[in-house]
């Protein structure tokens, strides 16, 4: 029995590799890295692990599909699975409302524009799972959106990211261990 499950959002392809929209895909792949595992492309629209984190058992994937598709990979693993409870699953994804390198953990809310959330939202008919959000900061008008979100970055504001990616896998350690208000307790207040 799976105890939960981590999905970092992002898009595949080299070309979208360390891009703002594929933070969510970096820290799962630095969650792996830390526990010396390898992902494998599975049969759910997904490259997964199962593996133990802080000793819990959990599968840790990210989507083979594009972002707005995303909920075809999700909703398939919780289905394997066999998860009711919203709280067992934890989404990693980029957040447009919050400052580059912030780092925040929310259950449930709304879905701020993410059509990765909102394909996942549609495929388990509910949007009471776990999210931690990594602040990239808005593009400089709307229309620049894509180009923000698809787009590689200063220097300064990657290496904010780097950082961010490394609390976020700290924060999905946390939530997986102690839960997600804890989670919350610890890295919301920075």
């Amino acid at each position: 029995m799976i105890d939960a499950i981590i999905v970092g959002l992002g898009n595949p392809g080299r070309e979208y590799a360390r891009t703002r929209h594929n933070v969510g895909q970096e820290v799962v792949d630095l969650l792996v890295e830390r526990l010396g595992e390898k992902m494998k492309v599975g049969r759910d629209k997904a490259a997964v692990c199962e593996t133990r984190l802080v000793g819990k058992r959990v599968v840790l994937a990210f989507p083979t599909t594009y972002m707005n598709l995303s909920g075809e990979a999700v909703g398939a693993l919780w289905r394997r699975h066999k998860l009711t409870d919203p709280a067992q699953l934890v989404v990693v994804h980029d957040e447009l409302d919050l400052p580059p390198g912030v780092v925040k953990v929310k259950v449930g809310g709304g879905l701020a524009g993410n059509n990765g959330l909102r394909s996942i939202t549609q495929h388990l008919h509910t949007q009471d799972y776990v999210r931690v959000r990594i602040g990239i900061g808005k593009p400089p008008s709307k229309e620049r959106g894509a180009d923000h979100v698809l787009s590689r970055m200063p220097k300064a504001e990657r290496e904010l990211l780097d950082v961010a990616v490394q609390r976020a896998a700290d924060a999905v350690e946390t939530i997986v261990a102690e839960g997600a208000d804890a989670a919350m307790a610890k890295f919301n207040g920075l």
